[in-house]
């Protein structure tokens, strides 16, 4: 393996076992029905402690449900991006080897965000329109921290002008933390959903630039 490629390859993996490591823990320790119609989560004093102090606020839920759009586009831009070159260089091996695995990083949070709907970990603190949701892993954390990194890795090698570089990259770090940021505070999810996200995400980003590198 490349001493580049495993600069990034080593925290990535290491990532996702603190991941994996996390998810089972909260299946088992301290698992307590603290959520509403008797649902269970693990680390239940921490998580029944953050939501107490965070409370809710509906207004955060809604601005940062708003705000997930801005990484929807954003990816669906590389998208455009890849299928042009495709179209304009007539194959797809001919499409820039970064985008080619972007858009597979995309096929595999969309797959693991599948995942997580259907094999519930645990249930978000409030109801939803009535409605008990899947929580874990924050799936607006993952996309934010999986496609916001991933588009400033891809623009940074793309803007050739620094001082604009050094704006985008500032930019799209302030928009990142506060999606997290307000996500917890909004109070729809518990504090491990977003521990779990955070972790979950910084594997995946990480494995991505390793794959970049690779070749």
């Amino acid at each position: 393996m490349k001493r580049e490629t495993r600069k990034y390859a080593v925290p990535g993996g290491c990532f996702l076992a603190a991941f994996v490591l996390w998810t089972v823990l909260l299946c088992f320790a301290d698992h307590q029905a603290i959520g509403p119609q008797g649902s269970a989560v693990g680390f239940a004093g921490l998580n029944g402690y953050v939501h107490r102090l965070t409370g809710v606020h509906m207004a955060l839920y809604d601005l940062t449900d708003h705000l997930s759009l801005i990484p929807l586009l954003t990816a669906s831009c590389f998208g455009i991006l890849g299928l042009s070159q495709w179209i304009k260089r007539k194959q797809l091996r001919k499409v820039d080897f970064s985008i080619l695995v972007l858009g597979g990083f995309y096929v595999v949070v969309c797959g693991l965000f599948l995942f997580f709907e259907t094999c519930v970990i645990n249930y978000r603190p409030i109801l939803i329109g009535g409605i008990l949701e899947a929580s874990y892993p924050s799936s607006t954390t993952v996309l934010v921290l999986c496609v916001m990194p991933t588009a400033g890795i891809q623009l940074h090698s793309r803007i050739r002008n620094s001082g604009l570089r050094c704006i985008v990259t500032l930019l799209i770090g302030l928009f990142t933390a506060f999606m997290i940021v307000a996500r917890l505070v909004s109070g729809v999810h518990w504090i491990t959903d977003i521990i779990g996200g955070m972790l979950l995400s910084a594997g995946l980003v990480f494995l991505y630039r390793a794959i970049c590198r690779t070749f």
